[in-house]
């Protein structure tokens, strides 16, 4: 069982301020910004594909959500990745209302078969991005969390992401060493999904904590490619450290989502308390966040 240091984790974040760019949905660019500045990360919303490419050489890590984009956004995500996996950067790749139309149920495929460090969605998104379900209501899930684990096995053995799915509590799907392994992050408040970008932001603090792990291994150019040609199974230490880093920004994001409710009286005192409770959020309540361990059985998992 893969066990998680998620104190360790925060100060690594903290410690390394990496920078985050950001090709993202522009309904939440400003939130998404102060929330990474809040966690104690760098914001960069380049999204042209005229620097986007050059500016992912410089990024720590890079967040890719095609919420409302542009032909200009699509060029400058397709420039990113390419950079970011010639030089083994964590990316991690939204996949907001895939299934609902054509062309971005195709584009969002086509961003996932290049290997994302991780993908991040609500349990509709991630049972049609496995190929298994229609998607959801336009960015809302119609689908149950725990229903959709093996579709997300599934994804996480063919593109050798790590797969989180956000629900009322997350989970998140790793195949490591050959076996599924799925943690659950309870938490949160249920005024959080009234706020516009705590999810596209939450895929954004996902690629923060996965490039502070990258920095802290031994050898990080070991951290991001190593797949081998069959189930696209990472090296599992590396694997290991993605893993922790992804449930660490879960785990970051219940333990904020409750503090922020205390005293909020709505969705928008309660935003103003969020980016508070993230900007206050210890290691210390990290090792304390509801985070539970088991192991998908093979006879749950959908075969490819």
């Amino acid at each position: 069982m893969v066990d998680f240091d998620l104190r360790s984790a925060n100060a690594r974040l903290r410690a390394s301020n990496p920078l985050i760019q950001c090709i993202t949905n522009t309904v939440v660019q400003q939130f998404s910004a102060n929330v990474l500045l809040a966690v104690g990360a760098s914001p960069a919303m380049l999204d042209h594909e005229a620097d986007a490419g050059q500016f992912a050489g410089i990024a720590s890590g890079i967040l890719i959500n095609f919420g409302t984009a542009s032909n200009h956004q699509l060029l400058a995500a397709d420039a990113a990745i390419d950079v970011a996996n010639a030089a083994g950067k964590p990316w991690v790749l939204d996949p907001v209302s895939v299934g609902a139309v054509d062309f971005r149920t195709s584009r969002i495929r086509r961003a996932a078969a290049d290997h994302p460090t991780a993908i991040r969605g609500n349990a509709s998104e991630i049972a049609a991005l496995a190929g298994v379900g229609l998607g959801g209501r336009g960015v809302d899930s119609t689908d149950e969390v725990d229903a959709v684990l093996p579709a997300a096995a599934q994804l996480s053995r063919k593109t050798g992401a790590i797969v989180a799915v956000s629900g009322p509590t997350d989970a998140v799907v790793a195949h490591i060493d050959g076996t599924d392994h799925v943690a659950r992050i309870d938490g949160g408040c249920e005024f959080m999904p009234l706020v516009i970008g705590t999810g596209c932001s939450l895929g954004a603090v996902t690629g923060a904590y996965l490039a502070a792990a990258r920095s802290g291994l031994a050898d990080p150019d070991a951290d991001a490619s190593a797949v081998d040609a069959g189930e696209h199974t990472a090296d599992g230490g590396a694997a290991s450290a993605r893993f922790e880093a992804v449930v660490a920004a879960h785990a970051h994001f219940a333990v904020a989502g409750e503090l922020a409710a205390d005293g909020a009286k709505g969705p928008g005192s309660y935003s103003v308390n969020f980016l508070d409770a993230l900007h206050a959020v210890t290691g210390d309540q990290l090792a304390q966040a509801r985070v539970s361990l088991s192991v998908l059985d093979a006879g749950e998992s959908v075969q490819a």
